[in-house]
């Protein structure tokens, strides 16, 4: 009898909001963000640490990737519980683009928020002569890692704009840290970064020599064919030197999760994502564009039932 009301208990117990807290407190949660000279990493580390603060126990790390295609990928595996990615390439996975990068439909995926949108920036050195995307005609150009989201942007752009890598005289696909050293080198003579405003990498190439932002005009965009896709602005004074505004392409980003991750799981990290925005914005400027708003429920993927939850209690669906 004493080994029956024990087990009794033992059920009690384990069914009590306490277990609850505990069993969240053994979770594993990884963020998958992108290079650490783009602005997914420090947005990534900032979250990790918030999810750290705000679920007590939960181990909770940050991990670089090459960004919004491997993000996805891995999500897909189960290898990672919440990753950032550009929302073309999310329409991408969701449809099973190989060319995109991606073997099959990623049918697992959930959205937890669209957030901030990534500024497509097109740098050049002053002295390659590069004014325009005509320009680029003839130049060394490196257009992001190997189908990453920022190549997939590349090919969008440069195709809407009439041109093709073959264009080039020479195409290089490297990350942001990478493509701005060459560029300090004189290996290089621009660069497409997409990002949100403020890009580490630009501020370092745009301290050391004059640079151009190379305009996006909005006929480019909106031939580009694709409602992800949509004409913004790079403010003036954004970088060093750059004391106009500049017409360019943006993209929103989102947070993703996965369909093996818990309603109870994808919930707190909704919430904990909205609740801690100041402390985002304390690690990246981008992060002030995060707003909590009918826009943070739109993705070309299904939202998490968990994320689901919580915008409901906020009266946004």
């Amino acid at each position: 009898m004493k080994r029956l009301l024990a087990a009794v208990g033992l059920c009690l117990i384990a069914s009590s909001p306490v277990a609850s807290t505990q069993a969240r407190a053994e979770s594993f949660i990884t963020v998958l963000t992108g290079g650490t000279s783009g602005v997914y990493y420090p947005l990534g580390v900032a979250l990790s640490n918030i999810y750290g603060k705000a679920l007590p126990g939960a181990k909770v790390t940050a991990q670089a990737t090459k960004a919004s295609v491997e993000n996805l990928n891995l999500l897909q595996a189960g290898r990672g519980e919440i990753g950032f990615t550009l929302g073309d390439s999310l329409g991408d996975a969701w449809k099973g683009n190989e060319e995109a990068g991606f073997k099959s439909k990623l049918d697992k995926l959930r959205t937890i928020a669209a957030i901030y949108p990534n500024y497509i920036q097109v740098v050049a050195s002053k002295e390659s002569g590069i004014r325009t995307l005509a320009d680029l005609k003839g130049k060394r150009v490196s257009v992001g890692a190997p189908k990453s989201g920022t190549e997939l942007n590349a090919r969008a752009i440069f195709g809407a704009a009439g041109l093709t890598y073959k264009d080039f005289a020479k195409t290089e696909y490297l990350p942001f840290g990478e493509s701005v050293d060459l560029i300090k080198n004189r290996q290089l003579d621009a660069t497409l970064i997409s990002a949100g405003l403020g890009v580490a990498a630009i501020k370092d190439l745009s301290s050391s020599q004059e640079v151009t932002i190379v305009s996006i005009p909005a006929e480019v965009v909106q031939k580009v064919g694709d409602d992800a896709y949509i004409a913004e602005t790079v403010p003036a004074n954004t970088y060093p030197g750059q004391t106009e505004a500049v017409p360019t392409a943006a993209v929103r980003n989102l947070l993703v999760s996965h369909s093996g991750v818990s309603d109870e799981a994808a919930y707190a990290m909704t919430r904990t994502l909205f609740e801690n925005l100041d402390a985002l914005a304390a690690a990246h400027v981008a992060a002030k564009q995060i707003k909590l708003d009918p826009a943070a429920t739109r993705s070309p993927v299904p939202l998490h039932p968990g994320a689901i939850r919580f915008y409901k209690e906020k009266g946004l669906m």
